[in-house]
């Protein structure tokens, strides 16, 4: 009895490491695909978690493998977003709500935009699929919002993915200037509109053309200057 109870807690402490590691690794992927993107090297990632390569190889043994564990809490509101703009009464309403989300998320983590934008390939075939529901999902979403009146009728889908992608470039420019991020979702969001709109938009950003983040030839970038 007591050599099985040694047993047991001596698996039941190489459990608790294990957790512990893996915590640790995902943390420190955030903060290093944060700072130099998610090709980063994955020794960075495993000398900031003060780990081994090989103990990161153990846990995530791809580098897609982590950056979806990385930012898996990301994609799974992003999905319960989609799902609950599809259920909203008020397509609009439920669009709105989904572009918000999402913009949200990629202002609040900086290394999710990239994520979110390429760095899941789908090699798998489940995740393959996963992605073509979305894709059949948002196209639904729209359809509705045009037939409701409220999206414009030339709106498509492939519209949400650019609007995407111009709000990825702002929060990588502009990583601690959130009110030029909800003002450009809330720009965007009006021009989706068919009709003109009625709510003011968020206050500006303090950002001024002298303060353009632009990123001299020889890398960093320029801290933006505000009025």
């Amino acid at each position: 009895m007591t050599t099985r109870s040694s047993r047991n807690t001596a698996r039941d402490t190489v459990r608790a490491d294990a957790r512990r590691n893996r915590e640790r690794l995902l943390a420190a992927a955030r903060a290093v695909f944060a700072e130099h993107g998610i090709d980063a090297p994955m020794a960075t990632v495993a000398r900031r978690a003060g780990v081994g390569v090989a103990t990161l190889y153990r846990h995530f043994p791809t580098r897609e493998a982590l950056v979806r564990g990385a930012f898996a809490r990301q994609m799974e509101t992003c999905g319960r977003a989609l799902g609950d703009a599809l259920a909203a009464d008020d397509p609009w309403t439920g669009l709105t709500h989904l572009v918000e989300t999402v913009c949200a998320l990629q202002r609040e983590e900086r290394g999710f935009p990239a994520a979110f934008l390429d760095a899941f390939p789908e090699t798998r075939e489940e995740h393959a699929r996963s992605r073509e529901q979305a894709e059949r999902d948002l196209t639904v979403l729209v359809r509705r919002a045009q037939a409701s009146g409220a999206l414009r009728p030339d709106f498509h889908p492939s519209d949400l993915v650019v609007a995407l992608v111009a709000h990825c470039g702002l929060v990588a420019a502009l990583p601690d200037d959130p009110r030029a991020s909800r003002r450009l979702v809330a720009y965007l969001l009006q021009s989706f509109r068919a009709a003109p709109p009625t709510a003011p938009l968020p206050p500006p950003s303090g950002l001024t053309l002298r303060g353009l983040p632009l990123t001299p030839e020889g890398g960093g970038s320029r801290t933006p200057r505000r009025s």
